[in-house]
């Protein structure tokens, strides 16, 4: 090379892998395609990508900052020759969400879920359902757009994360049972109820796979959709459900303390079952019984501090029922009834009324004299019935799970109870979401509508994340290798999370030259190498820039 060198150091990490994603499921351009005639200066879907490059690039920024984080990235190498990061402004990023609130949220990211699923191999067989909130500051006073049935409101209501001193939103997600990658979105009201918000999503998703030609065999769902009217719904659209069943309800009361002969339990002895048959209102359901060995030790370790509460709480209620003086019998019992009543039904109490004369004048009476009336006093104990206990233990641990499907052949009651369990791939994706570092913790948008299309970026976040993770997993399991977790064990199911910390440190060195230019990975090691080849070809391109 001839002529003065210059040097530019560009910060890559693992935002390659986010960017081939993105490329390999056409996000940007089916976006584009969606709106041929916009015309701006930087595309919906480049904007859309670059949302979230930043929103899992865990830099904890918010959107008006999306410049200053792709300040040092290689942002022509992951958006596109032209691009820089002064063209990412608030302004740029504003007009995105708004275009996309127009485009139907939902609708747009069914049509993207669709996509990637298609190309990744990743069917839908089962559908987690769930809903979660997200507290945000603010007033978010209801002006004109309020009027418009597509705007969510930003209100108070129950507040999964225990902030009921602020207004949230909610958001109803749905998942696959196999990689738990996400294909239903719908921002909702933020006293939104589940009864009418999971029926409605099932009833949406059932819909948007009908008009992608698939179905799904079931639908997975928390007790908030269980009601006898959403059963009966479901029923009669011929949908397949599994739901938890309301412990409150005096069916499920009755079935748990049944005294069942015919419990089951799994080869290692820790899932234990009964299954019965019931005719309800809403029609023939399949209930399973089922407790295992963590939820039994944890309803006995938590009634055990229930009882020494109550214990000590009842004592001292006792002491001071104890210490009062009544006129007569009849006024001593109604006290006694009055006041140690609603006691919990493992605590006994031992009542003794005693009679304590009462004589004319004062010291002490002569032995002939007679008592010209009686005071009375309650005694009372407390004492703990350990049977009654254990058995309250029991029933707490134990949890019904309800279906349709009533052919054992098809979804045997462990099958059951199994694909209950994967609900908490829809948990585990609002964890995500909620993470500290994530984009959820920078919801400062001011307008209602941008935070319905910022609900849209943090979900395809999950999108992207989840399909490199299907990817890789799949890979290693195929190829029966492993790579080392954080505590250098060999694992064949890595997260993605500790996939991106093992990229951070990546960067490209651009050496230029009058004469020509030259891009240099530094710090790519074997593992990196193994992990892009697992991958595929496309991400091992976006690290080898030069060939």
């Amino acid at each position: 090379m001839t002529g003065e060198e210059r040097y530019i150091n560009e910060r890559l990490d693992h935002l390659g892998i986010v960017a081939g994603v993105c490329q390999e499921i056409g996000l940007a351009a089916w976006l584009d395609a969606q709106d041929p005639g916009k015309r701006q200066q930087v595309s919906v879907g480049t904007a859309t990508v670059a949302m979230i490059l930043n929103g899992l690039g865990f830099s904890h920024r918010q959107l008006y900052l999306v410049p200053q984080f792709f300040a040092n990235k290689p942002i022509e190498h992951l958006l596109g020759s032209g691009m820089t990061a002064e063209l990412l402004n608030d302004d740029c990023l504003g007009r995105t969400l708004d275009w996309l609130y127009a485009h139907d949220l939902t609708k747009l990211f069914a049509g993207i879920a669709t996509r990637a699923r298609q190309l990744f191999g990743i069917t839908a067989a089962q559908v987690h359902v769930d809903t979660t909130s997200f507290s945000v500051s603010g007033e978010y006073v209801q002006g004109e757009a309020a009027g418009e049935t597509a705007v969510i409101a930003i209100t108070y209501g129950y507040s999964r994360d225990h902030r009921a001193d602020l207004k949230q939103w909610m958001l109803a997600l749905a998942t696959t049972h196999d990689g738990e990658v996400p294909l239903f979105l719908q921002p909702l009201d933020g006293n939104s109820s589940d009864k009418v918000s999971l029926l409605a999503a099932i009833t949406a998703i059932q819909s948007q796979l009908r008009e992608a030609g698939e179905e799904a065999s079931v639908y997975v769902a928390d007790n908030g959709v269980y009601s006898e009217t959403n059963m009966k719904q479901l029923n009669q659209a011929g949908v397949r459900w599994v739901s938890r069943v309301s412990g409150t309800m005096t069916e499920a009361k009755t079935l748990i303390q049944e005294r069942s002969k015919s419990w089951q339990q799994s080869e290692d002895e820790t899932v234990h079952w009964f299954s019965r048959e019931l005719e309800l209102p809403q029609g023939r359901e399949r209930w399973v019984v089922v407790y295992n060995q963590a939820s039994l030790q944890r309803a006995q370790s938590t009634l055990q501090r229930q009882v020494s509460k109550a214990q000590t709480t009842w004592e001292q209620k006792c002491w001071h029922v104890g210490n009062r003086r009544f006129a007569c019998e009849a006024d001593a019992r109604a006290a006694a009834e009055r006041e140690l009543k609603e006691k919990p039904g493992w605590l006994d109490l031992h009542t003794d009324l005693v009679a304590h004369p009462q004589y004319v004048g004062k010291g002490r009476p002569r032995k002939d004299t007679s008592p010209v009336s009686h005071q009375w006093q309650i005694v009372a104990t407390v004492s703990i019935n350990q049977e009654q206990v254990a058995q309250e233990a029991f029933r707490n641990a134990c949890w019904i799970v309800g279906t349709n499907v009533l052919e054992p052949t098809v979804l045997s009651d462990q099958q059951l109870i199994a694909t209950y369990k994967g609900q908490g791939g829809a948990e585990r994706g609002f964890r995500f979401l909620k993470d500290p570092l994530f984009l959820a913790s920078s919801v400062f948008v001011k307008k209602p509508e941008r935070i319905m299309a910022l609900s849209f970026i943090m979900v395809l976040c999950l999108l992207v994340y989840r399909l490199a993770e299907v990817r890789l997993r799949a890979r290693l399991a195929e190829t029966q290798q492993t790579i080392p977790d954080q505590v250098h064990k060999p694992t064949a199911r890595p997260t993605m999370r500790w996939v991106f910390q093992c990229f951070e440190g990546i960067e490209l060195l651009h050496v230029q030259t009058d004469a020509a230019s030259l891009t240099i990975v530094l710090r790519l090691q074997p593992l990196h190498r193994l992990i892009l080849a697992l991958l595929g070809s496309l991400y091992e391109q976006i690290y080898n820039p030069s060939g």
